[in-house]
């Protein structure tokens, strides 16, 4: 091979690493510029500040989401453990303490997941299957929670996480901010992380090179359903309202906004910040399609496309590596 078709293909593949490191981002400022273009109260701090807010929980679940994919795993359960938090935390805010209920949610979101973890490495059965089964159970533990009912939680003690500001900005996205950070810091800055990375790239390499395997996966599975039971407090917290259906489908939206974010689906690559540009994009085609007053059948088909091209350059470089 010549050294001119060297380089020409050495550059193929840097571009094709930068579409899979940063082009979330370019899509998402290429958004910025056409609707601001389009309508003059897009770009303004109130406008995207709600949007964060809103795209705080799913972003939160996204986050520990990233760690269970890059670790080689797979959680449809992240809805129904939303659900299952969510009227659980109604029901104690209201008959036990409201602040008990705040971290209540979160815990029974960490022992949902474990649960998860457990089965997945004492059976050798695949997550896919695993949280697929476990997300059913959930979802009929949250109806015999409320038993089929909506609970009102209108308590100023609890609504603050999802109602309270600071200033303009709200808690939920001061959360969202706070729970990113220590993400980040967890996957590329500690011990755990770079097992997680090790788990996900080659779980065999990882096994004997001595890396406990079994307890990674039940620890990232742990912490993707404690992300899960916080959503589900700031949800309830925000409209005072529980609800047993509630998180139906988002699992399908956390795992869409991962891979948009570059996050190989075969584990061993990925990035959390990236995973909550996933959902941001996500939500500025939601926005963009409301101010256009588009089909919503078109705003589907706009996000499918983008997911396809997203796997097929991260297949792509799992290839080549």
């Amino acid at each position: 091979m010549s050294t001119a078709q060297t380089n020409t293909r050495s550059n193929r593949m840097s571009v094709g690493d930068f579409a899979r490191e940063y082009g979330v981002l370019v899509i998402i400022g290429v958004l910025l510029i056409g609707l601001s273009l389009i309508s003059e109260n897009f770009l303004t701090a109130r406008n995207l500040l709600n949007i964060l807010n809103q795209s705080a929980p799913l972003a939160i679940i996204a986050c520990a989401l990233t760690l269970v994919i890059i670790g080689g795993g797979f959680d449809l359960s992240t809805g129904a453990i939303f659900g299952v938090a969510s009227v659980s935390a109604g029901w104690i805010a209201i008959n036990v303490d409201p602040y008990l209920a705040i971290f209540a949610g979160p815990l029974i979101g960490l022992l949902l997941g474990a649960v998860n973890g457990i089965i997945i490495t004492g059976f050798g059965v695949h997550s896919f299957l695993v949280t697929l089964a476990t997300s059913l159970v959930y979802r009929g533990i949250a109806i015999l929670v409320t038993d089929g009912s909506l609970i009102p939680v209108r308590i100023a003690e609890f609504s603050w996480l999802g109602r309270g500001r600071i200033g303009m900005v709200n808690i939920a996205v001061i959360v969202l901010l706070a729970f990113m950070v220590i993400f980040m810091i967890l996957l590329n800055r500690t011990t755990f992380g770079r097992r997680v990375y090790a788990v996900g790239g080659n779980e065999e390499a990882a096994i004997l090179s001595g890396i406990r395997t079994n307890l990674v996966k039940i620890m990232t599975f742990s912490l993707c359903g404690m992300a899960a039971g916080l959503a589900g407090v700031i949800a309830v917290s925000r409209i005072s309202m529980a609800e047993p259906q509630a998180g139906t489908g988002m699992e399908f939206e956390a795992i869409a906004a991962v891979i948009l974010g570059g996050t190989s689906i075969m584990g061993g690559a990925g990035a959390v910040w990236r995973s909550v540009a996933g959902v941001l994009l996500m939500a500025l085609i939601n926005n963009g399609f409301n101010i256009l007053n588009v089909n919503p059948f078109f705003k589907d088909l706009t996000t499918g496309v983008i997911i396809v091209i997203a796997v097929a350059l991260a297949a792509s470089g799992s290839r080549r590596r």
